[in-house]
């Protein structure tokens, strides 16, 4: 068995939701896609995945074997970087602009893989709680969260972003647990400075609901946020590529299952197609493969 090509396979069956669009991603028929699950399954003696009828879901022996099989690609990737021709591989510096966040909290791991692939690349990241001018700052890159982006960039899609309204156990102790959007509005619900600062906006029941909000504590990013929601301080919008591993761990408690916060795009925006550097396309190409329509940090939430 193509061991390599199995892993391959079931992570890209994890990452896109589907035999099927993992089989039109690969170029696989799907048989064969089946073929290297089975094999992989045969492999490690035990079922990584149930199908239901709405999607396909991990085992526990699944949850298990995908970080190690992403690890084991990632060093293959590696190994084969390691002995191509050195003008074969991407170099030069590139400047990245990024919330602080996301960049904390996904992004710096992200690059870390690419240098170790690309020692040759020097990458400067520019954690910037605002909207930059990519010219003006001389940044090659900028990893924005929002649906309406500048019409003058170019923008490649690499994820979705969601948001969780949470709180510490103790704040709901003390205080008490919403049991609908509009009870938001008597709690200490802890606000960002830029989004949603006075209204949080749902699809409830696909219905369009804003609520208005107010709180004691407000900041300029989420992390602080977040901090201030595990300190039991009040009731915070965290996103969720941020806030699930807290929300995993219990010390922070998702509410509102019915209420669907605003989803927005994560998106990487550049100047222009015209002459972009072989190490930025390479790079676009990487956070292209490494996130994903269905990212990992949701899974399981």
């Amino acid at each position: 068995m193509d061991r390599l090509n199995a892993m391959r396979v079931f992570v890209t069956v994890v990452d896109l939701g589907s035999q099927s669009a993992a089989a039109d991603h690969l170029q696989l028929s799907r048989p064969v896609v089946s073929r290297y699950l089975a094999e992989l399954e045969d492999w490690v003696g035990a079922r990584l995945m149930q199908r239901t009828t709405r999607r396909l879901s991990l085992t526990a022996a699944g949850q298990e074997t995908l970080p190690r099989c992403r690890q084991l690609l990632e060093l293959a990737g590696d190994l084969q970087a390691a002995v191509q021709q050195p003008d074969d591989a991407p170099k030069g510096a590139l400047r990245i602009s990024v919330s602080t966040s996301f960049g904390q909290a996904q992004l710096v791991d992200a690059v870390a893989a690419y240098v170790r692939r690309y020692p040759g690349v020097k990458v400067e990241l520019q954690m910037l709680d605002r909207t930059v001018n990519l010219v003006d700052e001389r940044i090659d890159l900028a990893i924005r969260t929002s649906n309406d982006l500048d019409p003058n960039l170019i923008a490649r899609r690499l994820s979705v972003c969601r948001s969780a309204v949470c709180a510490a156990p103790a704040y709901l102790r003390e205080h008490g647990t919403p049991q609908r959007v509009e009870e938001l509005s008597q709690h200490n619900c802890l606000t960002h400075a830029y989004f949603g600062h006075s209204l949080w906006h749902f699809e409830v029941g696909g219905q369009q609901v804003a609520v208005p909000v107010a709180g004691n504590i407000s900041a300029n990013e989420a992390m602080t946020l977040q901090k201030a929601a595990l300190a039991g301080a009040g009731i915070a919008m965290l996103p969720t590529y941020q806030a699930a591993e807290a929300l995993r761990r219990g010390e922070l408690v998702r509410l509102l299952p019915e209420a669907k916060p605003r989803e927005l795009n994560l998106n990487a925006v550049y100047t222009s197609r015209k002459h972009m550097p072989a190490t930025l396309r390479s790079m676009l190409d990487f956070l292209v493969q490494r996130f994903s329509d269905e990212p990992e940090w949701d899974r399981d939430l």
